[in-house]
């Protein structure tokens, strides 16, 4: 299955599967395959399949990362394309009721019991429904048996065990229906008038998961139970399990708490829903008041159904396909970073639509509100100079190049993937049966079959791929006042035009080989220190830089890399600071070392090596990844960003339109309008403060103070700091600190950053701000002010918070029925001022703002007068110890927790004291930190529809 990109709704999984044996449980392994047969794809050793003798299908692998947790899955072939006319969104609200009642967890006591040894529902705990599926989603530890057991015992429940009380449905209509309110807008407003045309003919336009309020609100009871009783059963589902524990365990569990369910004697049929051909063009052309992007599409369906990739031949077609997806794009992002540029960003790509049984050749952009036919044609053209002349073999190679890099990757980290990562492919396997072959049969296919693909296979991809049948062209935007709409004619008649151009072919320039033209002289390294602790070594360059590295093995082809120096725009006066601010992200728009950007993109075929700048409020800096073949790369892009970072107007421009399309509608859109006048209210007096930029302010941006203010703020690399994290070899990285890093202009600057005597606005104020036609709104009350830090209180206030959460949504979503989803988020900063922040949010109907803050407030008195519970607080603490040891075996939480410590002037050594921190928290620091900080009064800003 390839990805669709009407993502919101369809989950897809993008990993290749393969179908299981009919019997009982077998363990394939992997065996030598003639590439160019018809012989299926070995089944990967590492995963134990079978089926139970009721139908149920089971996959099982035993992955050591994270360590004592597995990932169980609960997968159910069926979603909302099987709803009769009673039932919809029932296939959604199914899903809902699974939390609200089953035999052994009567209402709130699964996520009551869950929550309470550390699994937060929502973050962890989550499940979702798409067309053709329902998926089930809970992590659970597994180095407990009795919680290994009760994991096993919930998802049981899921699969048959629902209740399904009158007065528990009914309670969780509510619910429903603000998830049903959160999806309105002018997106869905437009989406339901072209779905019809993209799904011509098939039951899909009539079957969106989320159903219609109607129903929702009347539909019987006997509905839903009728939807469950025919599709919940046995044959029409699979078990997932995948984590740190041995199989045999897992194998048990699943027999003992699946093996006795019963299928209906009569079971109904599970259909299956093509989507038919049209010999017509369709044309959608959209549009909607509150619409904040435009954006163009055009689709070919093809005129078969779809197959799953089963053979070695299958397999290697789909790699030709990708080698098509990355050349056309390669062309398209070309066309983006270019003068004039048509859209913000386009793509082509062959693949899924919300049918299970149909692909299509695709492409995409989001442009300018006038732009749209401009941006469809140049997907049109594109797309026709392929045709016309195919690809070169400059870019075909680039193409492999890339490929094999990726391909390389994942295999040096097979062995490093978390087990979250691996259970999407046994779902995609399940539900679509593409294969599962291991990642050294993969890496090997690959190496056997790249070579042998031929530049004219990929070029005869297009005939395929372009029709004038079953082809849908839709266009999405604003509607306003001086906006003159795009006619179906002119689509039309576009579409014609472009099969009768003459098109030159696509002209693929050399460029260097090399990023550098001129090694630098290098420096000395003048002091090491190593940190036993923390597994750290810090060594002080000869131009002043600090560079502070740490060697993992977390992951086996992974380097991650930060940088920071103080100052940033904080040292700009204010004229410099608003004539720059939206020019500052454009700096690296020119490339560097007179390379453009698309130069650049060529010369780094095959290799992952990504340096970000970035020049922030208090500090200006980099940031980047690399794998260990690429690090000296990665420290060559770094060098140059001091160095010998390009000026060119003509590339600022491009930035500029492609920012000003896409900011050109923004303020359109009830959510951003409402978020852009809060912020306002409480920053507004700031002498700095800009909002959100618009198409006049990208006018008005100044690109040359701001690359001269760039050339300041990096002119010294001695007063920067550099992180790297990762499978480091240490001689290399000390040989690249000396050669790239040491030899980089050192002035000794010693620069710290200006703090601004302003003050966002405080205590008790309430704004209303009004916007949108769709009847909802959202609340947001904050609690802010200037305290002294400390860092035992600072984690008290968060942890606070997150017993707040818990609160709301008991209080909120399960007894009110008014929200979906409910959150309050802390933090007590020290850069660049003491300061406490605490917020909380919830969207509702326009009817239950006054009500639900009563409700609200109600729950931040109790905390105040009474503190949390003890039961709430283990909650807590639980969740924070499981994610931190988690957080301790992965690169980017040490990357940032080393940054930081040094950013924030903190001692690196408290990020091992966190679980005793944790462990030390008591109700009575919570109740402290809820007197202090939670009687100060507040800003509550209320988004409502107009009146």
């Amino acid at each position: 299955m390839r990805k669709s990109i009407f993502g919101t709704l369809l989950v897809l999984c993008l990993t290749i599967a393969f179908p299981l044996n009919a019997q009982m449980a077998t363990t394939q392994t992997d065996s030598k395959v003639n590439y160019n047969s018809t012989n299926p794809i070995p089944t990967d050793p590492n995963v134990k399949t079978g089926k139970l003798s009721n139908g149920l299908t089971y996959y099982i692998q035993n992955n050591p990362k994270p360590e004592n947790k597995v990932e169980l899955r609960l997968v159910i072939n069926a979603g909302s394309i099987l709803e009769d006319e009673d039932q919809l969104g029932l296939a959604h609200f199914m899903e809902h009721m699974c939390f609200n009642g089953t035999k052994n967890f009567k209402k709130n006591e699964l996520v009551d019991y869950l929550q309470g040894i550390g699994v937060k529902f929502g973050a962890h705990l989550n499940a979702y429904t798409s067309f053709d599926q329902t998926v089930y989603i809970l992590p659970i530890p597994s180095d407990d048996p009795e919680k290994l057991e009760q994991g096993f015992q919930i998802i049981e429940d899921w699969a048959h065990n629902a209740l399904l009380t009158d007065e528990e449905i009914d309670n969780e209509r509510g619910v429903v229906l603000e998830e049903y309110r959160l999806g309105k807008g002018a997106d869905e407003r437009m989406m339901q008038k072209y779905l019809p045309k993209v799904m011509y003919g098939s039951k899909y336009a009539e079957r969106l998961p989320i159903g219609t309020k109607e129903n929702l609100e009347t539909f019987k009871y006997e509905s839903l139970k009728r939807f469950y009783n025919d599709w919940y059963r046995p044959d029409l589902m699979a078990v997932i399990a995948v984590g740190d524990i041995d199989v045999a365990t897992l194998e048990a569990k699943i027999k003992s708490h699946f093996e006795h369910i019963k299928n209906p004697k009569k079971p109904r049929p599970r259909p299956t829903f093509d989507l038919p051909n049209h010999k017509e063009t369709f044309v959608a052309i959209e549009s909607d008041k509150e619409a904040p992007f435009s954006n163009v599409q055009v689709m070919f369906k093809d005129r078969i159904n779809s197959k799953p990739d089963i053979t070695a031949a299958d397999r290697r077609k789909s790699m030709i396909e990708n080698l098509f997806a990355q050349m056309i794009n390669n062309r398209l992002d070309e066309i983006r970073n270019g003068d004039n540029p048509p859209f913000v960003y386009g793509y082509s790509y062959y693949g899924g639509t919300y049918a299970r049984t149909k692909n299509a050749f695709q492409s995409f952009a989001m442009t300018s509100p006038e732009g749209q036919l401009n941006a469809l044609k140049t997907l049109l053209v594109e797309n026709e100079r392929v045709r016309k002349h195919g690809f070169f073999e400059g870019e075909f190679n680039r193409a492999k190049k890339d490929l094999v890099a990726r391909m390389e990757k994942a295999h040096k980290d097979k062995d490093k993937m978390e087990s979250e990562r691996i259970v999407g492919r046994y779902i995609n396997n399940f539900l679509e049966q593409q294969p599962i072959p291991s990642m050294d049969w993969q890496f090997d296919f690959m190496n056997s079959q790249l070579p042998t693909i031929t530049l004219a296979e990929v070029n005869a991809l297009i005939n395929s791929y372009i029709k004038e049948d079953n082809r849908v062209v839709i266009l999405t935007g604003p509607e306003k006042e001086g906006l003159e709409k795009v006619k179906e004619s002119e689509v039309l008649a576009l579409l014609d035009s472009v099969k009768k151009m003459e098109l030159k072919p696509y002209d693929d320039k050399v460029v260097a080989s090399s990023l550098m033209t001129k090694m630098p002289t290098k420096g000395s390294i003048k002091e090491y220190k190593n940190d036993d602790v923390l597994g750290t070594t810090t060594l002080l360059l000869s131009n002043g830089a600090t560079v502070t590295y740490k060697v993992t093995d977390f992951k086996n082809d992974e380097i991650l890399f930060d940088a920071f120096s103080y100052g940033g725009t904080s040292l700009y006066s204010d004229e410099d600071y608003k004539a720059t601010i939206n020019a500052n992200r454009g700096l690296t728009e020119a490339g560097i070392n007179g390379f453009n950007k698309v130069e650049l993109g060529k010369m780094m075929s095959g290799k992952i090596a990504n340096v970000r700048l970035s020049i922030g409020t208090y500090s200006e800096g980099l940031s980047g990844n690399t794998t260990p073949k690429d690090l000296e790369t990665l420290f060559q892009l770094t060098n140059l960003h001091f160095t010998a970072l390009n000026k060119d107007e003509k590339a600022f421009k491009s930035y500029a339109d492609k920012q000003k399309a896409f900011l050109g509608n923004l303020l359109s859109s009830p959510q951003f309008y409402f978020q852009n006048k809060f912020s306002e209210f409480v920053y507004g007096k700031n002498p700095r403060y800009t909002g959100f930029p618009t198409a006049e302010d990208m006018d008005n941006a100044d690109y040359n103070l701001a690359y001269e203010k760039y050339k300041e703020r990096f002119a010294d690399a001695g007063d920067f700091h550099f992180y790297f994290v990762g499978n480091i070899d240490e001689k290399k990285l000390v040989d690249y600190c000396e050669t790239y890093l040491a030899s980089l202009p050192g002035t000794g600057s010693n620069e710290t950053y200006s703090v601004s005597d302003f003050r966002p606005l405080t205590g008790s104020h309430k704004k209303i701000i009004e916007k949108g036609e769709d009847q909802k709104s959202a609340v947001r009350m904050t609690y802010h002010g200037p305290t002294e830090y400390n860092a035992k209180e600072a984690h008290a206030l968060t942890s606070l918070a997150e017993v707040l959460t818990i609160k709301l949504i008991e209080k909120l979503r399960e007894e009110e029925g008014g929200v979906y989803g409910a959150g309050a988020n802390a933090s007590i900063s020290k850069m660049p001022y003491d300061w406490y922040r605490f917020n909380i949010s919830f969207p509702c109907g326009p009817e239950n703002v006054d009500k639900l803050i009563i409700a609200t407030q109600k729950e931040v008195d109790l905390l105040v007068t009474d503190g949390p519970t003890e039961k709430d607080l283990e909650k807590v603490k639980k969740a924070q110890i499981l994610d931190y040891k988690e957080d301790l075996k992965t690169n980017r939480f040490w990357l940032g927790q080393l940054k930081n410590a040094d950013y924030l002037k903190k001692d690196a050594h408290e990020i091992l004291e966190f679980e005793e921190g944790v462990n030390s928290l008591t109700v009575d620091d919570l109740h402290k930190a809820a007197k202090k900080y939670l009687t100060q009064g507040h800003i509550t800003g209320i988004h409502n529809p107009e009146k």
